[in-house]
């Protein structure tokens, strides 16, 4: 399975954000990491297909195998996929 990019929609245009992942799910949680809570996924390329997803993030503890330059609270991302929509 290759790389797929994903563009970022806000309402029904396209952002200039592009997410490279084998999945949406993949794509959408990179959003969600920038903050991102409202996630409308546009497959490039043919299918016309958009995957929405609505995303938070949390601060929790680091993880015991963390690197020593990690911060003791970290950013993580979550996101559940709501539907596709077909254009």
């Amino acid at each position: 399975m290759s790389k797929k990019y994903f563009v970022l929609m806000e309402g029904a245009n396209d952002t200039s954000q592009v997410f490279a992942s084998k999945q949406p799910r993949g794509a959408a949680l990179k959003a969600a990491s920038r903050g991102e809570t409202d996630i409308h996924l546009r497959e490039r390329g043919g299918g016309g297909r958009v995957h929405v997803f609505k995303g938070w993030r949390e601060q929790v503890a680091k993880p015991a195998n963390g690197p020593a330059w990690l911060p003791d609270k970290v950013w993580k991302a979550n996101v559940k996929k709501i539907r596709v929509d077909h254009l």
